[in-house]
């Protein structure tokens, strides 16, 4: 194995490891996406069982429906920029993963291309060699 060829093995074997590495950080960031898209459903639901009941109501009851209520909603407001921030980097990983798996591509061609080229290089060699003379016809 030529010096070419070790070193294009050894490109394509770094270019696997950086698109396992982008392919872990994008799912995890997926992952992200999912947790807080989750976090937030939660927090409507439990925001809808926090509505007034039909009948007599004390005004202090109310109340304290009504601020837990608005305390819901101001949690679930905020998710929304962490939501926001999360999908935007989960995009940007993503992206990352397929220039990873391009460059894992490329590296594995130039691996076998060059390959392929030693291999018709040391074909031609032993073509050029002249044959080897029999002991019989020597003597």
């Amino acid at each position: 194995m030529s010096a070419r060829v070790r070193q294009c093995a050894r490109l394509a074997r770094v270019r696997t490891i950086q698109h396992t590495l982008a392919a872990a950080s994008a799912s995890r960031a997926t992952r992200q996406v999912e947790a807080l898209e989750a976090s937030s459903d939660k927090l409507a639901s439990l925001r809808i069982g926090f509505g007034a009941e039909q009948g007599e109501t004390s005004g202090s009851a109310l109340a304290s429906l009504g601020e837990i209520a608005m305390r819901l909603d101001v949690a679930r407001e905020g998710l929304r920029a962490s939501i926001a921030g999360a999908r935007h980097k989960a995009k940007l990983c993503k992206e990352a993963r397929m220039a990873a798996r391009r460059d894992q591509e490329s590296a594995e061609r130039l691996t076998e291309k060059a390959a392929s080229e030693e291999a018709r290089k040391a074909d031609k060699q032993q073509a050029q060699r002249p044959f080897a003379r029999r002991r019989a016809e020597v003597e």
